[in-house]
C-alpha cells in the first residue's frame, strides 16, 4: 500500500483553498489486476499538486486504507472551498448503489458487499463537510471483476449507477451510467489520459473542460466509450486560471520561434504535419537557423514560462527534455524532472499508443494526438499495420484499433482488404469505420456506389455521436440532392454537434445565423467565438468582421482588435493578410486599437493612426512569431 499527501512547492495563488483525494487500486488479491490506475493516480496526483491543491494519495489500497484515508480527507475537506475525489480501478453497482473495490476485497456472496467494499456514499459524507464546490471523477466502470459470484445477483448491473446530487456538486464518469469503460493500453486509461491532457488548459471552466475530454475520449475508443456528467454546481471552476492564452499548437510555434530552436521548430513539425505555422515553420529551417540560440538570454523569465506552460500543458517528453536543457536552473525544474519520470519515451510505446500516433484520422485529433494525414500514414504503412494488427489481437474489445488498421490498410493500397476490416469494425460499432464506409459507398471508391446505404451508416454515426456523420448529414440534408431537403433537421444536427465541441458545426452555425437563416443574426458572433475557442481559427476572422462593421451587433472595435490579433497568432495567415494587404475592408478605428495593443506588446512605435505600413506588417509577424500576449487582450 502506498499512501501520501502531497502539497504544492510553488503554485500561483488561488482564491479558492483546493483539496483532493486520489486513489488508484490496481493489484488486487482476489481479482484481476488492472494496470492503468496506480498510474492513473498518481499522475492526477501530481497534475492537481500543480494547479494548487492539496493531495491526499492513496494507490493500492486495502479496506482499512480506503476508510483511513477516506477520514483523512475529511478532516482536510471541512476546510476547503474546493474538494475532488478521483477513484480508478474497480467498482461496480448493485441496486443503483456505486462501491469501489479495496485490493483485498474478497466477495463470495452479495451479502459480503458492505464489509468487503467501500460505498461511494462514504467518500460523499466526507464531502459534505466542505461548504465549497464537490467533484467526483469515477474513472470505475470496468465488468463486474466477481463474475458468476456478482453475475446472477439481483440488482447488480454494468458500470456505476447515475448518483443524485444536492447543490454544487460534479459527478463526472469514464463513460455514460450503466455502460462499461475500458482501462486503456498505454499507461493512461482513455479517460484519464484525456483529463491529463486537458486540466491545465488556461480558462477553461469545467464545463467546457468536460466537453472536451469527451470528445477525445469518444475519437479515441471510436464512440464506444463516452464520458458523462451529472452536475449540480452552482457557481464556475476553472483548474487553471490563467488567462485564456493561444491553441496549445500556435504557444508550441511560438516559443521555438521566439527560442530560434531548430530542434524545436522539427518537434512542431513532427507533431502537427498539417498545423497552421506548418509553412513557416519550414521557412525558418530553411533560413539555416543557428543552434547557438539556445543559450538566449530571457532575463525577465519570460520566454521560460511561457515554455513551461507549453511543456506542462503538452505533455510531451522532448519538451520537458528540452526545457531542462535550456534552464538548468530554471524555476520549474524539479517539477519537470518529476513529470518526466512519469512520461515514458517513445520508443517504450505499447503497440496500442503506437497503432493510434501512426494511424488516427486527423478528424479524430485529440490534445494528445493531432492526428495523422493520409500521405504521411502511405510512408509509415507497414509500420502502422504491425503496431494495429497488435494492437487489435492484444484489446479485442476495442474494435477503433480494427478500424486504425483498416485506414493503414487503405494507405499501403490494399483497398479490399481495408473495406474488409472497416465492415468488421463498423459491425461491432466503430464510428470512424462506419465514417469511412459512408464516404466509400457514397463515392463508389472500391465497392459499387450506394448512397442509401451510405447514408444509413452516417445516420447510424451520428446516432452514436460522431460529429463528421453529424456534418456530413447536415450537408446533405441542406444540398437535398442525396436526401430530401430538410434545413430544420440539418441545424439540429449541427447544433448537436456544435454543443459536443465540433468547431466546424458552430462555424456553419455562425454562417447560417449572419445570413438570417437561423435564429437572430446577433447569435453569428456567438457562434464564431464557440467556433475559435474549439479549433477553428477561422472563427476569429468572422467575429471580427461582426464586430468592425456592426452587422448584427454593436459596433466595437476594440473587441474586433482582440479577435484578430487571435486570429493572427492562431490561424494560417489569413487574418495577417486581411490586416495588411487587405487593410481598405477595415475600419481606422480597429486597425488603432490593434496598433494600441502591439504598441504596449513594444512591438510596434509609429503612430496609431489605423494605417497600414511596413511597421505594421512587421508588428503583427512579431506578434505571430512569439509575441502573444494575452493579458493584452480583453476577450
Amino acid at each position: 500500500m502506498l499512501c501520501t499527501t502531497l502539497f504544492l512547492a510553488a503554485a500561483p495563488a488561488l482564491a479558492d483553498t483546493r483539496v483532493a483525494l486520489v486513489v488508484g487500486n490496481s493489484e488486487y488479491e482476489a481479482v484481476g489486476r488492472l494496470e492503468n490506475p496506480q498510474n492513473d493516480a498518481l499522475d492526477i496526483s501530481v497534475a492537481l499538486e500543480g494547479l494548487g491543491f492539496e493531495v491526499h494519495t492513496g494507490r493500492n489500497l486495502t479496506k482499512a486504507g480506503m476508510r483511513q484515508t477516506t477520514r483523512d480527507f475529511a478532516a482536510a475537506a471541512a476546510r476547503a472551498d474546493v474538494v475532488l475525489f478521483y477513484y480508478a480501478g474497480h467498482a461496480f453497482q448493485v441496486d443503483g448503489r456505486n462501491y469501489l473495490l479495496p485490493t483485498d476485497a474478497a466477495l463470495s456472496t452479495v451479502t459480503d458487499i458492505p464489509e468487503e467494499t467501500v460505498a461511494i456514499n462514504e467518500v460523499l459524507r466526507a464531502m459534505e463537510a466542505s461548504p465549497g464546490m464537490k467533484l467526483i471523477f469515477l474513472d470505475a466502470c470496468r465488468d463486474n471483476p466477481f463474475g458468476q459470484v456478482l453475475e446472477d445477483a439481483p440488482g447488480v448491473g454494468d458500470g456505476l449507477a447515475r448518483v443524485g446530487t444536492d447543490a454544487n456538486f460534479l459527478f463526472a464518469y469514464a463513460t455514460q451510467p450503466d455502460n462499461v469503460a475500458y482501462d486503456g493500453t498505454g499507461r493512461n486509461s482513455f479517460f484519464t489520459e484525456a483529463m491529463l491532457h486537458h486540466l491545465y488548459t488556461p480558462g477553461q471552466d469545467i464545463s467546457e473542460l468536460m466537453i472536451s475530454v469527451r470528445r477525445d475520449v469518444l475519437a479515441a475508443t471510436g464512440g464506444r466509450q463516452i464520458p458523462w456528467e451529472n452536475s449540480s454546481l452552482t457557481r464556475s471552476f476553472m483548474f487553471d486560471e490563467s488567462p485564456v492564452t493561444v491553441s496549445e499548437e500556435a504557444l508550441f510555434y511560438q516559443v521555438a520561434t521566439g527560442a530560434k530552436d531548430p530542434d524545436l521548430l522539427r518537434l512542431y513539425l513532427e507533431t502537427y504535419p498539417q498545423g497552421a505555422h506548418a509553412e513557416e515553420a519550414l521557412a525558418f529551417l530553411d533560413t539555416g537557423l543557428s543552434t547557438r540560440a539556445l543559450g538566449l538570454a530571457d532575463a525577465s523569465g519570460e520566454q521560460e514560462e511561457k515554455f513551461w506552460a507549453l511543456a506542462r500543458r503538452s505533455r510531451l517528453r522532448p519538451l520537458l527534455e528540452v526545457y531542462l536543457e535550456r534552464y538548468p536552473e530554471g524555476a520549474h525544474h524539479a517539477e519537470a524532472q518529476r513529470l518526466i519520470a512519469l512520461l515514458p519515451p517513445l520508443e517504450s510505446a505499447s503497440d496500442g499508443a503506437l497503432c493510434e500516433r501512426l494511424a488516427t484520422h486527423p478528424r479524430d485529433a485529440t490534445a494528445g494526438n493531432p492526428g495523422v494525414p493520409f500521405a504521411r500514414l502511405q510512408q509509415n504503412a507497414v509500420a502502422a499495420i504491425r503496431a494495429c494488427s497488435a494492437a487489435a489481437i492484444q484489446s479485442p474489445e476495442l474494435s477503433h484499433y480494427v478500424a486504425l488498421l483498416a485506414r493503414a490498410t487503405a494507405a499501403s493500397g490494399d483497398l479490399s482488404r481495408a473495406i474488409d476490416l472497416y465492415l468488421s469494425a463498423a459491425e461491432r460499432g466503430d464510428l470512424r469505420a462506419m465514417v469511412s464506409l459512408a464516404q466509400l459507398k457514397e463515392n463508389g471508391t472500391g465497392m459499387a456506389q450506394d448512397i442509401p446505404g451510405a447514408m444509413r451508416l452516417y445516420e447510424r454515426a451520428a446516432e452514436g455521436g460522431s460529429q463528421d456523420a453529424m456534418i456530413n448529414l447536415a450537408i446533405t440534408l441542406f444540398e437535398g440532392k442525396l436526401l430530401p431537403q430538410d434545413a430544420d433537421r440539418a441545424i439540429a444536427l449541427l447544433k448537436r454537434a456544435a454543443a459536443e465541441g465540433a468547431p466546424k458545426a458552430a462555424f456553419n452555425l455562425g454562417v447560417l445565423a449572419q445570413d438570417g437563416a437561423l435564429g437572430d443574426p446577433a447569435e453569428a458572433l456567438d457562434y464564431f467565438r464557440r467556433a475559435a475557442r474549439d479549433g477553428e481559427a477561422q472563427g476569429y476572422l468572422a467575429a471580427a468582421i461582426l464586430l468592425d462593421e456592426g452587422r448584427g451587433v454593436a459596433r466595437d472595435p476594440n473587441a474586433a482588435a482582440d479577435a484578430l490579433l487571435r486570429g493572427v497568432a492562431e490561424d494560417d495567415g489569413t487574418v495577417l493578410t486581411q490586416l495588411t494587404r487587405n487593410s481598405a475592408d477595415w475600419t481606422r478605428e480597429t486597425l488603432s486599437a490593434v496598433q494600441a495593443r502591439l504598441a504596449q506588446a513594444g512591438f510596434y512605435a509609429s503612430a496609431i493612426d489605423g494605417l497600414p505600413g511596413p511597421n505594421f506588417t512587421a508588428a503583427l509577424t512579431k506578434w505571430r512569431n512569439g509575441g502573444f500576449d494575452a493579458a493584452l487582450l480583453a476577450n
